[in-house]
């Protein structure tokens, strides 16, 4: 905010204490000023001298005359005196306008202090100021009360440039939440593929876990067949009748042990084939399936 109260105070300086283009606009509102003061006065003076014309061309007048002649006189003389004055409070407001609309080009808001203007030690500083400006027999009017500088342009570069500060300023704020939500997306997507990794773990566990038990059955069935081979031998050993009749167990023996062999070995490929048939093995299959394409998506947007 600028306070145009504040450039009263420069006053008690010789000058105005502004730069030297707005002291010569000040100077030039002045000249104006004093040349419709000029004006008014004449125009005050022409009517008292109409009356000296028109109305005092006998030597004794009543006093009823003398009266009416000063009532027409105060007539003439209140309304010239009030036109002026409106006239000059319209050129104020029209001053104030012109100040007013170059301030708001470049995104100022003055303010006026009206208080001060009536400050009477302020206005003596201004007809001090008046005083040694025109008055003066030696003073020269400036090259710049000649020809006054032109008034800034209606839409300066300085409007331009805010609103193109601005409209980067918005669509930097919209990046910002469009970044902080694929943020927040992309950390929802490691928790949940940690939490699928960890099922995952869990799962090949429990898959190991029944591997590890084929594995003990197969190892019991050979514990098992050893035990029927010692038993064997130790037949064999204790009775060479049954010699025949024991070799043709033990081949009997075999084949049974390959056929178990076999049916283990198919049940356990059917175990391990309807394992990954259940519903639970295939959506947990998807859904990783799924979640690493998410992922994937999501480095990309990042990388970009």
């Amino acid at each position: 905010r600028v306070y145009l109260s504040s450039c009263l105070y420069p006053f008690l300086q010789a000058e105005l204490g502004l730069n030297e283009h707005h002291q010569n606009e000040v100077i030039n509102y002045m000249r104006f000023a004093r040349f419709k003061r000029g004006l008014c006065l004449k125009t005050v003076d022409s009517c008292f001298q109409d009356l000296k014309d028109s109305r005092l061309v006998e030597e004794t007048f009543t006093v009823d005359e003398v009266i009416d002649m000063l009532d027409g006189l105060q007539t003439v003389v209140h309304s010239e005196v009030e036109s002026e004055l409106i006239n000059t409070t319209y050129t104020n407001v029209l001053l104030l306008r012109q100040l007013f609309s170059q301030a708001e080009k470049w995104y100022l808001k003055l303010q006026t202090d009206v208080s001060e203007l009536e400050n009477r030690e302020l206005l003596e500083q201004v007809a001090e100021f008046e005083k040694s400006e025109f008055t003066s027999s030696n003073k020269k009017p400036s090259a710049d009360l000649i020809k006054p500088k032109l008034a800034p342009l209606n839409e300066g570069g300085s409007e331009l440039l805010n609103k193109t500060v601005a409209c980067l300023q918005e669509e930097n704020e919209k990046l910002k939440i469009r970044l902080k939500t694929i943020e927040t997306q992309a950390t929802t997507a490691l928790d949940e593929k940690s939490k699928l990794e960890k099922s995952l773990k869990d799962l090949q566990m429990i898959q190991g876990d029944q591997r590890t038990n084929a594995n003990q059955d197969i190892t019991e069935l050979e514990n098992k067949v050893a035990a029927l081979k010692s038993q064997f031998e130790k037949t064999l050993n204790d009775s060479t009748a049954n010699q025949k009749f024991l070799e043709e167990n033990l081949v009997t023996t075999k084949h049974d042990l390959l056929k178990v062999q076999d049916q283990l070995s198919t049940a356990e490929k059917e175990l391990e084939k309807k394992f990954q048939q259940t519903a639970a093995y295939r959506n947990m299959k998807e859904i990783l399936t799924k979640k690493n394409e998410q992922i994937k998506d999501l480095r990309k947007k990042l990388s970009k």
